[in-house]
């Protein structure tokens, strides 16, 4: 499960530099969709964590019209949860089963791991769309690639 651990301390550090690059850069925050895909990621990684902790998450929205500021909120809030429950997983909890519905109402089951893996994949996925939607209209991006977060974080000797 140290994978899953070091995945989320990546996914933090990923969205915080992104929110970092727009705070720095505000004419960023106005090319097209970047907010929109930022506030999807982070609205995405808040929806899972109440699926897994077993909460309605109907009543929030995927595709959410936030402020960077309010992004930034949950971003944070949704960092500690998962730090937190990235701490206590092991292989029996990971194993775990967690039935919820989707956006459309449909049903799945599907164990925890397997929901960690998809929170940050996901992310991952749409930051790259931010990063090019960026370098397209001549801002440059922040690199969140998994081995710049090794490296920053001196874990490459490990």
């Amino acid at each position: 499960m140290r994978t899953l651990q070091s995945m989320f301390n990546h996914m933090a550090w990923a969205d915080a530099r992104v929110l970092d690059l727009l705070t720095a850069n505000p004419q960023a925050v106005h090319v097209p969709n970047v907010l929109k895909l930022l506030s999807h990621v982070i609205a995405a990684e808040r929806v899972w964590l109440l699926r897994l902790r077993g909460e309605d998450s109907s009543s929030h929205p995927i595709w959410p019209e936030w402020t960077l500021e309010h992004a930034r909120t949950v971003a944070a809030d949704n960092a500690r949860a998962y730090e937190e429950l990235a701490a206590e997983l092991t292989d029996e909890s990971g194993g775990r089963v967690v039935e919820y519905r989707n956006s459309q109402g449909t049903a799945f089951r599907t164990q925890v791991a397997d929901i960690l893996s998809q929170v940050t994949l996901h992310g991952s996925y749409h930051r790259g769309q931010i990063a090019a939607a960026l370098r397209a209209s001549g801002v440059a991006p922040v690199n969140t690639d998994f081995i710049t977060f090794v490296r920053e974080r001196g874990a490459a000797t490990r």
